[in-house]
């Protein structure tokens, strides 16, 4: 488990505009009051991924999107008065020593703009930590 500081805190001000310009466009057969509450969240500092091998000995590295990574982070920040470091260690026990422990599945999706042209456009959309179950236990 490994996390990248983003290059730039915030989001693209030509991109917010873009962002909120849209929310203006009316849609003819859509419903509207999403636009009403629309709020800019704040940008996440990190990208976190997981770096692992597969049974055939491959090593691969998968950035993860999920909306529970950014939610931990930001909840872990706060219980930490705002340090970032501990926060973060906050972060990787949780999503390294807890879920390696416990049968852990990826859900796995890709993103429009690389799924033809990267030679791996898969990113993690979900963790799955699901408990060990002993076969003994079973019976």
């Amino acid at each position: 488990f490994v996390w990248e500081e983003e290059e730039d805190r915030d989001w693209d001000p030509k991109k917010v505009v873009e962002m909120r310009n849209r929310t203006q466009q009316g849609e003819l057969f859509a419903e509207e009051t999403w636009r009403q509450t629309f709020e800019l969240i704040q940008k996440l500092p990190y990208n976190f991924s997981y770096r692992f091998e597969d049974d055939a000995g491959q090593s691969s590295e998968m950035q993860i999107l999920d909306w529970e990574i950014g939610a931990l982070y930001w909840n872990c920040l706060r219980s930490c008065n705002g340090d970032e470091k501990a926060a973060l260690q906050k972060v990787k026990a949780k999503y390294l020593d807890e879920f390696c422990k416990r049968d852990l599945h990826f859900f796995l999706g890709t993103t429009q703009q690389f799924h033809f042209v990267a030679p791996n456009p898969w990113v993690i959309i979900g963790v799955f930590p699901i408990p060990h179950e002993r076969q003994l236990g079973l019976i």
